[in-house]
């Protein structure tokens, strides 16, 4: 799998693209009925990011702006986003109705999602208290200290490998809305070097009363995951439970069917697995009949077997 599409919404907001410098700028949807776009060519561009920011500050009402989307800047696969945090930041007094932000929206014909380089984000969470959906793609050089934000509802890491430093300056964040939590936390071909256990604070969930979707997934720890939640005091809270994307084997399947129930779910997402049959059917008898909304799909999920026996199975998003 491979991300081959902009975000088409954020916040609720259909997403619209800002014209480039050379297209007319004179019909532009209403300030707050979209999330706005901006970004600038990975490899060719007329101008900075910085430069689109500030036509943007001068030809819309920044103050009636709810959603922002960072698309693409120059040279993403080599150079941090560190200047466009900067503006962001320098900006977060004419942004007062912002309430969602997503840093670092390519696509892989603009740069693969294990290339993108990335930044301390904590700076503009810092910068709007009162923002409540926050999103960023790119673990290479990713950063985020630990913080307490009190209106943030929704947060997705999106990548090849997530650093553990960034897992555990989640897992120490006081985040008492957040209801939503997506991490990607892939291989570490790609950065991922975090443990399972390095997720006991999230799974603790003290830090997390209202968290209700918990999704760590695109894992090649998926077993160990699996083992870890099976125990989770956060669980019994949780609506939805997303362990999909990774190296999910019977394994790891059984340890969490043997551990707390899962009935009380309206949703158990474990699609791109590696599953036999006879326990991918354990699952749905376990769950479906406890009206538990199950995803088993094997999606894109393949593996090679070498020679000599190696079977070498692969997360749904890598490079």
């Amino acid at each position: 799998m491979t991300i081959g599409e902009h975000l088409d919404a954020l916040y609720r907001l259909p997403s619209f693209t800002f014209p480039g410098p050379d297209a007319p700028a004179d019909r532009l949807p209403e300030p707050d009925s979209v999330a706005w776009r901006l970004g600038s060519g990975a490899y060719d561009n007329d101008e900075t990011w910085t430069d689109a920011f500030a036509r943007f500050r001068a030809a819309v009402d920044t103050a009636r702006v709810r959603a922002l989307i960072v698309g693409g800047w120059e040279d993403a696969y080599d150079t941090a986003p560190t200047p466009i945090v900067e503006a962001l930041v320098e900006a977060r007094e004419a942004f007062p109705a912002l309430r969602a932000l997503f840093l670092g929206d390519l696509v892989m014909e603009e740069c693969e999602i294990s290339w993108i380089h990335q930044t301390d984000v904590t700076p503009l969470l810092n910068a709007y208290p009162a923002l409540e959906e926050f999103g960023v793609r790119g673990g290479t050089g990713l950063e985020f200290t630990a913080l307490r934000h009190g209106a943030l509802r929704r947060l997705v890491a999106e990548t090849g490998g997530l650093p553990v430093e960034v897992v555990r300056g989640i897992g120490a964040s006081d985040l008492p809305a957040l209801e939503h939590l997506d991490l990607w936390l892939g291989t570490p071909d790609y950065g991922g070097d975090s443990e399972a256990a390095d997720l006991e604070p999230i799974l603790s969930g003290a830090r997390l009363p209202r968290l209700r979707h918990l999704a760590l997934r695109n894992s090649e720890m998926q077993d160990a995951v699996a083992a870890a939640v099976a125990a989770a005091p956060v669980v019994e809270r949780l609506e939805v439970l997303d362990l999909s994307m990774g190296v999910l084997t019977d394994e790891g399947a059984v340890a969490l069917l043997s551990g707390q129930p899962l009935t009380h779910l309206k949703k158990l997402d474990l699609h791109h697995n590696y599953l036999s049959e006879t326990v991918a059917e354990r699952v749905r008898e376990t769950l479906v009949a406890a009206g538990v909304e199950v995803d088993l799909d094997r999606d894109d999920a393949d593996e090679d077997t070498e020679d000599d026996g190696t079977v070498w199975r692969y997360v749904a998003v890598g490079e």
